[in-house]
């Protein structure tokens, strides 16, 4: 058997349904970004700050905030998945679909990278604000001036790291009728016993990957400043 023979039959057969099922999985990890940087990375602020000895500290803002990232993350990711469902429903009318499907990976992406946000900036020298205090700097610009863009370099790497697990979750998400790389793989190479099929978009996904990888290091080197 040839590979390259088999690959090019996987490619004009399938290829339009490759793209489709890559077009979805790009869908569920971009909107996993956004959502993570857009509340994400607040809510690892919010817990870096209000935790005791904190700039602010405040029991009852780190409990919640703390709680729900553990939480979130403690659930194995299927079974999250399974117990968004109702909630799911409600609010999108179907738990089927990339888009309704993407809604339970929305909350994991934003507890896996406050989480991170939370560790780079507790390894911060304690120096840095110490210098934003002898400076009057208020805590929005300690935040924004002298935290944030001191560890703006390990909040992409941070960041590139969870992408990684958001493709990784993505393809979970064929189970409950989310499409991506992963429901193809498994509906047309493994049921059907097409492992050249399922080999060949494992390979993809792993190129993507390397890719993703690649790219987030070079921005984080191009950030760090130290």
């Amino acid at each position: 058997m040839n590979i390259l023979d088999e690959i090019q039959r996987i490619f004009g057969e399938y290829g339009s349904e490759i793209g489709v099922a890559m077009a979805e999985t790009g869908y569920m990890v971009g909107v996993s970004i956004l959502v993570a940087v857009l509340f994400g990375l607040p809510l690892g602020v919010l817990i870096y700050l209000t935790r005791a000895g904190g700039l602010t500290p405040n029991r009852t803002l780190w409990n919640l905030g703390n709680f729900y990232v553990t939480v979130v993350r403690s659930f194995p990711f299927l079974l999250f998945v399974v117990f968004m469902i109702p909630i799911t429903r409600a609010v999108f009318g179907t738990s089927f679909g990339t888009v309704a499907a993407t809604f339970p990976l929305a909350f994991v992406a934003v507890a896996i990278y406050a989480r991170f946000v939370e560790q780079i900036l507790l390894e911060l020298p304690s120096g840095l604000l110490q210098a934003a205090a002898s400076m009057g700097a208020s805590v929005p610009q300690t935040v924004t001036r002298f935290l944030l863009v001191d560890a703006r370099s390990g909040l992409v790497y941070a960041l590139t790291s969870a992408t990684i697990s958001f493709v990784s979750y993505s393809a979970v998400l064929g189970v409950v009728g989310g499409g991506g790389v992963g429901d193809f793989a498994m509906r047309y190479g493994y049921h059907k016993y097409d492992f050249i099929l399922m080999y060949t978009v494992i390979a993809l996904i792993i190129i993507a990957v390397l890719l993703l990888q690649s790219l987030g290091n070079r921005v984080s080197r191009a950030l760090d400043r130290r």
